[in-house]
């Protein structure tokens, strides 16, 4: 689905907990007060991948849209540099969403949350805690790194492993974690780890995402292949009775071909959400970001916006 209407991009910048966030809105042009998407992105990432693509095609359905760099992320302040802390990542979230609701080219009463893998978890539990808020999406949502993984066994056949293989590179990165929470408990600088790269010395290394990991390095101007390891050590797990606590209308939408979480996990807790609507895609956990399965992806997103948020006035 082609997208017609050129957004109006304007940059900005907030204070969460004392550190400067910068984000962007993007805004159809020649509208009124519009309703508001503010976006969460996952694991590493930085407002100039992926999101742009959501955003556009969103303010061509008339939605305005926030996005931002987490702390420590991007063009947004912070040190040390590449370190995923995931009680900041939700304290910048609600930040945000604030802000969002003091823009005077925003609906206050009308903004929704969209959150992304990690991103997913984070717009998970702020939904449970603000009854404002008129919709939330939740794409891949990573609610629970060890218990909500993905399924072991399927990803070692696919990628001809061995449990041998696979358990030892967990415990040597679980072990770079424990060095890295070390150091920075002394004040030192992160012992990095590639965010994608060999087995036993990155986050991801399945060989069937190196075009895209290659393709993001090309195309990101602020990413960087290096994160702090300590964020092993501090994963959000989820909590019984968030997804009961949320009373605004919840999408989720999962990959059945997932191998970073379970979407079997994920659907459990969703179930229990009073008014969610969860959508399986017969495709792997990156696939929801490319193609035309990412059409599909952001034309249910669209449609399930603007169901709840309402209409633009011009």
């Amino acid at each position: 689905m082609s997208v017609d209407v050129q957004p109006d991009v304007q940059p900005l910048s907030f204070a969460s907990e004392g550190v400067a966030c910068r984000g962007r809105l993007y805004r159809p042009t020649g509208t009124a007060l519009a309703p508001c998407v503010v976006m969460a992105h996952g694991f590493s990432g930085t407002m100039d991948w992926i999101l742009p693509a959501f955003a556009e095609r969103f303010v061509a359905g008339g939605l305005a849209v926030l996005t931002f760099d987490y702390r420590h992320f991007g063009e947004s302040e912070g040190v040390p540099r590449q370190l995923v802390d995931s009680a900041r990542q939700r304290a910048d979230l609600r930040r945000a969403v604030e802000l969002a609701r003091s823009l005077p080219e925003v609906d206050a009463e009308r903004i929704a949350l969209w959150g992304s893998s990690l991103g997913g978890s984070h717009v998970v539990e702020l939904a449970a805690t603000d009854d404002r808020l008129a919709a939330v999406v939740a794409n891949v949502p990573a609610l629970d790194v060890w218990r909500g993984g993905g399924d072991l066994r399927e990803e070692m056949a696919q990628r001809g492993l061995r449990f041998r293989e696979v358990a030892s590179a967990t415990v040597q990165l679980v072990g770079a974690a424990v060095v890295d929470e070390v150091r920075g408990f002394l004040g030192r600088s992160p012992r990095y780890v590639a965010v994608y790269g060999a087995m036993n010395k990155a986050m991801f290394s399945d060989p069937a995402l190196a075009g895209l990991f290659r393709e993001l390095e090309a195309n990101s101007t602020s990413w960087e292949n290096r994160v702090a390891p300590r964020f092993l050590l501090h994963a959000p797990r989820y909590r019984s009775g968030t997804m009961e606590r949320i009373r605004a209308p919840l999408l989720v939408t999962l990959a059945r071909d997932d191998t970073e979480i379970s979407w079997r996990f994920v659907a459990d807790r969703a179930v229990r959400a009073p008014r969610a609507e969860i959508k399986i895609f017969p495709v792997g956990h990156f696939d929801v970001y490319h193609g035309g399965t990412f059409d599909e992806v952001a034309d249910e997103h669209l449609a399930f916006l603007q169901r709840h948020l309402g209409p633009t006035p011009t």
